[in-house]
């Protein structure tokens, strides 16, 4: 049977926080999740355009300041919350100029990977149910993940380079994430996902002429924004979803279609390297997550 939102339970008594809330598909996440009943915290950037898009929600919604390019605003956003059933990191940027975040690190990987490592580490002994992380079929497009040059200081900047490096990451780091969490014998679960191709509004922020043409282009091969998100909604509310699959939509090289199990990349599968960009990760934002695998593949409290 095709999983609609339709399928979704009664989401009473449950909290998710958003991030990236009240633009693209993070919309249609929010509004659907408030309308089965959930308590959802808006975690974005520019609260009064949040509130705008909340006021027209029937439901209860939370907005709050988070500022993903500030490793700052996370640790205050993560310090101002309580207990949360659900997160869903779904903020993003894609493909534009370059610039980096008040850390210092390349705009797209600081924003897409590190500040949502940063804010799920942070929020992890409060998370109760699950981990949703939104990554992209434009992961497989990189053949090298160099672990020596994430933040372009040596390469050549590349916009659809970095988009993709930074969606590669999301990927490998909710598996590991994962991985972790099983051998922690947690009962909180990450799942990964991709959209598909929908006009979400991110392709049209790179600053070139292509922003004029991108989304209506989109609109064509593509699928609606409702269609896009439901493998999100499906990751981060079904029961039965598995944490070991890669959700995504199925049909026409995976840009739109029913929601399954959905092929990726070598890369994203290489344990060993999976370990490596978790390391560097924690080094570059200072973290250490609650859990962590030893030498020997236990786990042991992280401090």
């Amino acid at each position: 049977m095709t999983w609609t939102p339709g399928l979704i339970p009664d989401q009473q008594g449950r909290t998710f926080v958003v991030t990236g809330a009240y633009g693209g598909l993070g919309r249609v996440v929010t509004a659907t999740l408030a309308d089965r009943g959930a308590t959802v915290v808006m975690a974005c950037r520019d609260v009064e355009r949040a509130r705008e898009f909340a006021r027209d929600i029937d439901g209860d919604i939370v907005v709050e300041r988070l500022e993903l390019a500030d490793l700052a605003s996370v640790r205050e956003f993560a310090d101002r919350r309580g207990e949360v059933d659900v997160l869903i990191n779904n903020a993003g940027l894609m493909n534009i100029p370059f610039a980096r975040t008040a850390d210092g690190f390349e705009m797209q990987f600081g924003i897409n990977h590190l500040g949502h490592f940063a804010l799920t580490g942070l929020l992890l002994d409060r998370i109760t149910d699950r981990v949703v992380s939104v990554s992209s079929i434009s992961h497989k497009w990189i053949r090298a993940l160099h672990l020596d040059d994430l933040q372009f200081e040596r390469r050549r900047y590349s916009r659809s380079g970095a988009y993709a490096q930074s969606k590669l990451a999301t990927l490998m780091f909710a598996r590991e994430l994962q991985d972790r969490l099983e051998r922690a014998s947690s009962a909180t679960r990450s799942y990964a996902v991709h959209p598909g191709v929908a006009p979400t509004g991110l392709v049209a922020r790179t600053g070139t002429p292509l922003d004029l043409v991108a989304e209506p282009l989109i609109g064509l091969v593509g699928q609606s924004r409702a269609a896009a998100a439901r493998s999100m909604l499906f990751a981060a509310t079904a029961p039965e979803a598995d944490p070991g699959t890669y959700w995504g939509p199925t049909r026409l090289m995976h840009t739109r279609g029913p929601v399954a199990a959905t092929p990726s990349s070598s890369l994203s599968r290489d344990p060993a390297l999976r370990q490596r960009l978790w390391e560097e990760s924690e080094r570059a934002t200072g973290l250490r997550f609650p859990i962590a695998p030893t030498a020997t593949g236990t786990v042991h409290e992280a401090h």
